[in-house]
């Protein structure tokens, strides 16, 4: 079993609050468990209304498809026009990690 995790650290567009920041990052965060069926969250920058801090994780039998899965995700956030990627960052624990 490998589990992969990726943190997108976002920067949003024309956003004074945070009510509209939910509004932004709400349809994201559905997007991508609609499409990819992975776990995600709003994860850190909870007080800036600019700035997000998405979570993203993935469990899978081969460590290349969650590689796969997690790049697809964070191909998708890139693209959304409403949000500036700042970082991407993976992890992976597999079974010879402790």
């Amino acid at each position: 079993m490998f589990v992969g995790a990726l943190e997108l650290d976002v920067l949003l567009g024309d956003v004074h609050s945070l009510k509209q920041k939910r509004s932004v990052v709400r349809p994201v965060l559905a997007e991508l468990r609609r499409k990819f069926e992975v776990a995600v969250a709003e994860a850190g920058h909870l007080d800036l209304h600019r700035r997000a801090l998405l979570g993203v994780s993935c469990v899978a039998a081969e460590s290349r498809h969650v590689t796969e899965v997690l790049e697809r995700c964070e191909r998708l956030v890139a693209a959304r026009p409403e949000l500036e990627l700042l970082s991407a960052r993976q992890r992976m624990l597999g079974p010879e990690d402790e």
